[in-house]
Formats: C-alpha cells, sequence, structure tokens
C-alpha cells in the first residue's frame, strides 16, 4: 500500500526528481509558463502551488523556505511581491494546464503550465464594459439619424409645392392679356373698315345730291 508516499517517482532517483523539480519551479515563476509532459506538469502543480502559499503569507520563515527550494532570489523576491496582489484573492489552483498534444520524437502527451493571472481577467471585464458602452453610444447615435433624415423631407414638400401652386396663378393672366391684346386689334381694324364704308358712302350721296340739283 501508499499510505503516506504523495508523488510521482517518474523512474528516477529522489535526488535528480527533486533537483529537475526544482529548476522547473523556478522556471515556471520566472517565464509564467513552461512547456512539459503530463505526469511531470501534474506533479509540477502541487510543487508551484506551495510556493504561492508560502509567498501569500509573506514572513521571514516562509522566504526562507521558498529560497531553500527555488533557484533563483530575483524570482523568490519578485513572487513574494506579486503574489498578494495577483493571487489574494484566490485559495489555490494557481496553474492551469492545457494539453498540446504529443511531442514529435516519442510521441509523448505535451501540457503547457502556465500561472492563473488575475490582471488579465480584469482587464477582460474592463473590456466588456467598454463594449457594452460602446453599443450604447452607437445606439444613442443611430436614433437620430432617421428623424434628421425626415425632418428636411417633411420641409422640402411644402416648399415644393408653394413653388409650383403660383406658377399658373402667373401664367393665366399673361395668358388673358395675350388674348386680350390680339383680339384688340382685331376690333379696331373692324371699326376702321366700318367707318371708312361710311365715308364712301357719304361721299357717294353727296355727289348723287349735287347731280341731282344741277339737273333741276
Amino acid at each position: 500500500m501508499r499510505h503516506r508516499k504523495a508523488g510521482l517517482k517518474l523512474n528516477r532517483t529522489s535526488s535528480h526528481r527533486n533537483a529537475m523539480f526544482r529548476n522547473m519551479v523556478t522556471s515556471l515563476f520566472k517565464h509564467d509558463r513552461i512547456r512539459t509532459t503530463d505526469a511531470k506538469a501534474k506533479e509540477l502543480r502541487r510543487w508551484a502551488d506551495k510556493m504561492v502559499t508560502l509567498a501569500k503569507r509573506g514572513d521571514l520563515h516562509a522566504r526562507r523556505q521558498v529560497l531553500s527550494i527555488m533557484m533563483e532570489k530575483d524570482v523568490v523576491h519578485k513572487l513574494f511581491e506579486e503574489a498578494s496582489d495577483r493571487f489574494g484573492s484566490i485559495n489555490g489552483g494557481y496553474t492551469r494546464l492545457v494539453k498540446l498534444g504529443t511531442r514529435p520524437g516519442d510521441a509523448a502527451s505535451v501540457t503547457l503550465v502556465e500561472l492563473v493571472s488575475l490582471e488579465k481577467k480584469a482587464k477582460k471585464k474592463t473590456k466588456k464594459k467598454t463594449k457594452s458602452g460602446t453599443e450604447k453610444k452607437v445606439e444613442v447615435t443611430k436614433a437620430p439619424e432617421p428623424e434628421t433624415e425626415q425632418e428636411p423631407v417633411e420641409a422640402k414638400e411644402p416648399e415644393s409645392t408653394s413653388a409650383k401652386e403660383p406658377e399658373p396663378e402667373e401664367t393665366k393672366p399673361a395668358t388673358e392679356e395675350k388674348t386680350q391684346q390680339e383680339t384688340a386689334p382685331k376690333a379696331d381694324e373692324k371699326d376702321t373698315d366700318v367707318t371708312e364704308k361710311d365715308a364712301s358712302d357719304e361721299k357717294e350721296s353727296a355727289a348723287k345730291e349735287g347731280a341731282d340739283k344741277q339737273e333741276k
């Protein structure tokens, strides 16, 4: 039975296994993500969660415990500075495993181990808020557009009708005046013809009267 025997041996000696995971944990907190096989990734999660728990505690004894495991002092100091802000609101689950497929050489399944970042989640939330705000702005800007388009159309229609209505009123009297002017000279011509006929008749009658007087 395997009572009180946590962890995987991975077909390695204890010294080799501890040195390997110390290097992997240091690289994980230095670069925020590494690629390894599935079995190593599952065991590395235990080591990484322990380092974050000690860094969140933040006292001197915890710092010395982490320094005894991790290989670089700068990475340890960086972890202790960012642990409370980056992992303070969550308890456990500080790493994420993403399966990438198989390795070309030996067909071993490869997994990406990365640290969970709360800063990225907060940025995504703010982006969603800004997107919803922009959508609201778009709706507000789109709403008045048809109103502005309808108003000038309504204003143009009465102008066009008012401009068209006085045209026949102006043309009618002009046509009446033209007809009166055309008919007026015709009436004068008729009057002149009548007066000329009357004058010729008077002359003839006067000539007849003068001839009758001479005969007498």
